[in-house]
């Protein structure tokens, strides 16, 4: 192995080999196609990737793409350079991962980008200092974020009148059907079924009090085959039918 850090351009030869060290390879520029352990990622620009030690790994670039690579040495060089950042940095480099740079990561690898990364000096600090900011960054919470509603929310109303299955709901998630239904149970109480059909009979209520459309034009327009379906389902909802609603709404 030889310099620490080192510059590279990925062409559209593939690579395919393992190492007995572990590698981190920062795209500053293209797009790489990676596969580590039968995991596939593209990485882009002021992306990462973590390569552990004896992972078999492939990766090109049809465009090419311009990279900054941190080969770690062995014989214990992490505790030796890293001191108590060391056991944090040995996790991350580990197992295999697909992270994106922090905002203070991108001066810092920006500025070893254009610095003579061949020097052993500057090679070796400035893979401590972005060891010691990635393993900080590893080492931080994980605030898992929510489900996303308005997104949800915006997809159910333009396609309230065709049918909706979980497996649609599931791709604006960008989780499987299974993860989807556990993560509504944890976060609205109700399963995924449940919540796009609120979303309809919702939407009908507010065309039954704010427009003079048909009942059944209502109906046809949030998802339901029928008319009488659908007023068994206001009914369920909102314990009235819907010529109930809208009468009640005029009252009002």
């Amino acid at each position: 192995m030889g310099s620490i850090l080192s510059l590279r351009h990925y062409r559209q030869e593939v690579i395919a080999h393992s190492h007995g060290h572990p590698q981190v390879v920062i795209s500053l520029s293209g797009k790489l196609d990676f596969e580590v352990e039968g995991r596939t990622s593209l990485l882009r620009q002021q992306q990462l990737i973590v390569i552990p030690a004896g992972a078999h790994h492939t990766c090109d670039s049809l465009q090419g793409s311009h990279c900054l690579v941190l080969d770690v040495p062995g014989d214990n060089w992490l505790s030796q350079s890293l001191g108590a950042h060391a056991e944090a940095s040995r996790r991350l480099l580990d197992s295999p991962g697909h992270l994106p740079l922090a905002p203070h990561q991108h001066q810092l690898v920006n500025w070893l980008s254009t610095s003579p990364v061949a020097d052993p000096l500057i090679s070796r600090q400035g893979a401590i200092l972005l060891l010691a900011s990635l393993s900080s960054q590893a080492n931080e919470p994980v605030r898992a974020k929510g489900l996303p509603l308005a997104a949800l929310d915006a997809y159910i109303d333009q396609n309230a009148a065709y049918p909706l299955q979980v497996a649609d709901l599931a791709r604006i998630c960008g989780l499987s059907c299974a993860r989807l239904h556990s993560r509504f149970l944890s976060e609205c109480g109700q399963t995924p079924m449940d919540y796009l059909r609120q979303r309809r009979l919702r939407s009908a209520l507010t065309l039954l009090r704010q427009s003079t459309l048909a009942v059944g034009e209502i109906a046809s327009r949030t998802g339901y085959a029928s008319q009488s379906a659908f007023a068994a389902a206001m009914l369920r909802e909102f314990g009235a039918s819907p010529s109930t609603l809208r009468r009640e709404s005029g009252d009002n």
